[in-house]
């Protein structure tokens, strides 16, 4: 009796498709954004893994390629120049500049579902959940704590409510671990008017609680992502600071990286090419932006949206909003309406390398990449941080 292979054939794939997706723990919808897929194909996915249509060849070896291992994992613990903890981790952005120096995350923290996924799925590992939920004595002993602790009680996007605001406090949680684990170091990391929020007085209570736990913390700096090779005028201030059990009575100050401007440095040379029609904005987007912009001239501020092209030598700063409209950074179009960056543009903004995972949806990327630093920026702090502990011997050897 004859057999007909190419049934079996199909059946395999569509089951093949079905078990990638499952074993990366993936919604159809986040599949299909992470493949790139068009509208229509967005739609067949469905018919494809239940054996409804054939899958056509060049889209199944599209998802076969698909990774499914965490490309990031950090070293192992041999290898490892020192230990690290990632609070408020987001996607991992603070964790990678880091690791990139050597750093094994022993301990990571973050409560946002579709953030986790996106952390296990590039590092191997799930994040613990709300750090106001766990006991400082139950995290690991570590070299270096980490954290980009929440931007919005002091971000100009927010409500400016700081200290007031319940997610102000998530501050002290992160002094509690620091005070029970005592690590050599700590990076945080954070919007750049913290230091003029409230006065100042939000940025003199951060200093003097950390200065009372026996820290030295040199003055924190505002560092700007474009000075470091990135096409994104984004500024963060980051603080830092060395256990002074580990240093003598006459250490030497600290120096932050300072960076330069590449004039090379082009928003081209982070765009992709062939981009779908899906991130074009539509013509009443397009149209709302412009009225906008005009009321807003004729109030004499600024607002408004931001456009740019290849030849631009930054974008302005991507936000956990992007998603909604694309209006701080649109880039222009030969004979149409601006488009929107794609989630893997905004990756590149961030110093994401290109074998990042972004296995969640558009609207998730955007989220996800505008609240996440710019690794470049995070490297080389963490450099200059590993040069000031070697001198110190408070590294491995």
């Amino acid at each position: 009796m004859m057999v007909d292979n190419s049934i079996s054939l199909e059946l395999t794939k569509s089951i093949e498709i079905t078990n990638i997706r499952k074993k990366l723990d993936i919604t159809r919808k986040e599949f299909s954004d992470a493949l790139a897929f068009d509208k229509e194909q967005e739609k067949k996915l469905k018919f494809w893994e239940t054996e409804k249509e054939d899958v056509p060849e060049e889209i199944f070896k599209r998802i076969v390629k698909f990774p499914t291992e965490p490309p990031l994992e950090g070293p192992c613990e041999e290898e490892a120049r020192f230990t690290q903890i990632d609070l408020f981790a987001g996607i991992g952005g603070i964790r990678q500049g880091f690791q990139r120096h050597g750093g094994r995350t022993v301990f990571s923290s973050e409560w946002d579902k579709f953030a986790q996924k996106t952390y296990r799925i590039n590092y191997g590992e799930m994040p613990e959940g709300d750090i106001t939920r766990i006991n400082p004595t139950d995290i690991a002993a570590h070299d270096i704590l980490l954290a980009g602790f929440p931007c919005q009680p002091f971000s100009n996007a927010g409500l400016k409510k700081g200290f007031e605001d319940v997610r102000g406090t998530l501050f002290f949680n992160i002094a509690s671990i620091i005070k029970e684990k005592r690590p050599k170091a700590f990076m945080l990391e954070n919007v750049k008017n913290l230091r003029t929020h409230d006065g100042g007085n939000t940025f003199k209570v951060i200093m003097s609680i950390l200065k009372e736990l026996n820290y030295y913390v040199p003055e924190p700096q505002i560092l700007n992502a474009y000075h470091f090779g990135s096409p994104q005028n984004r500024e963060r201030i980051i603080i830092v600071g060395f256990n002074k059990d580990y240093l003598p009575d006459d250490y030497s100050e600290f120096e932050y990286p300072i960076g330069e401007i590449d004039d090379s440095i082009r928003v081209g040379t982070i765009l992709q090419q062939d981009v779908q029609d899906k991130y074009t904005i539509s013509d009443k987007l397009w149209t709302g932006h412009l009225g906008r912009k005009k009321n807003h001239k004729k109030k004499g501020n600024g607002f408004g949206f931001c456009l740019f092209d290849s030849e631009s030598k930054y974008t302005s700063t991507i936000s956990a909003r992007y998603y909604k409209d694309g209006s701080e950074a649109l880039i222009a179009q030969d004979n149409k309406n601006p488009r929107m960056l794609t989630p893997r543009e905004c990756a590149r903004l961030q110093g994401f390398p290109e074998d990042f995972i972004i296995p969640v949806s558009n609207t998730q990327a955007y989220k996800q990449f505008g609240n996440s630093v710019c690794i470049n920026v995070i490297d080389a702090v963490a450099d200059k941080m590993m040069r000031y502990l070697e001198k110190y011997e408070m590294l491995r050897q």
